[in-house]
């Protein structure tokens, strides 16, 4: 397999790429904690709406940075690259992470809607191409669903991130779980041996404050 080529070029990808990581982490962050307003006092039209772009942005970032690493990977040695350059494993972990806030969102939005009528009086939806098409074709007019919509638009997300992962799971090391099945249900490892308890024991218990030799006897 070929070895990695270093150049000007892919160390800006990678700089840049991480940047766009560092970004990421920062949406996710701020998309978990939007989500814990919903159904609460804090919870607003406005809020749902800064979800809507959070959501969006976060997810065409991931987009926009797999772009940049997955053809980095390509004919390259990929234990050295993940070494040297560990953006692509951060990336697997936070679209991950993304993905799970992505269904928690959903099943928020569908168990707490928003009433979002006023919000869009004097604005577009979300997406307010067919809303104008059947108005025209209806000649009435059509108020959009924005929490349909939102979860429409979920929907879609969650299926191009779930698509990212799997095509950066190719260039991540391969988790042998059966191995480690079968290694686990060896004899040896079902012993629960006296002295290796204690010292357990002992090992969970200096690790708790409470239970710690002050530092300034």
């Amino acid at each position: 397999m070929a070895t990695p080529v270093h150049s000007p070029e892919s160390d800006n990808v990678y700089e840049k790429a991480y940047s766009l990581v560092v970004e990421i982490n920062s949406q996710v962050a701020q998309f978990r904690e939007l989500l814990v307003h919903i159904g609460t006092a804090r919870d607003s039209p406005e809020t749902r709406e800064k979800i809507r772009k959070l959501r969006r942005g976060c997810v065409d970032t991931c987009k926009h940075t797999s772009q940049l690493l997955i053809p980095q990977m390509r004919g390259t040695n990929l234990d050295s690259s993940l070494l040297d350059h560990p953006e692509l494993a951060l990336l697997f972990y936070l679209c991950q992470m993304m993905l799970r806030e992505l269904g928690k969102c959903s099943r928020l939005v569908q168990l707490i809607p928003m009433d979002m009528t006023g919000y869009f009086e004097n604005r577009a939806g979300p997406s307010n191409i067919g809303n104008v098409i059947s108005q025209i074709l209806l000649c009435k007019q059509i108020q959009p669903d924005f929490n349909q919509e939102e979860v429409c638009s979920i929907a879609k997300d969650s299926q191009d991130l779930a698509k990212l992962i799997q095509d950066m799971q190719e260039f991540l090391p391969q988790q042998d779980t059966a191995a480690e099945k079968n290694a686990a249900l060896e004899p040896e490892n079902s012993k629960w041996k006296r002295k290796g308890r204690r010292n357990s024991i002992y090992t969970n218990v200096s690790s708790c404050c409470c239970f710690c030799r002050p530092t300034y006897l």
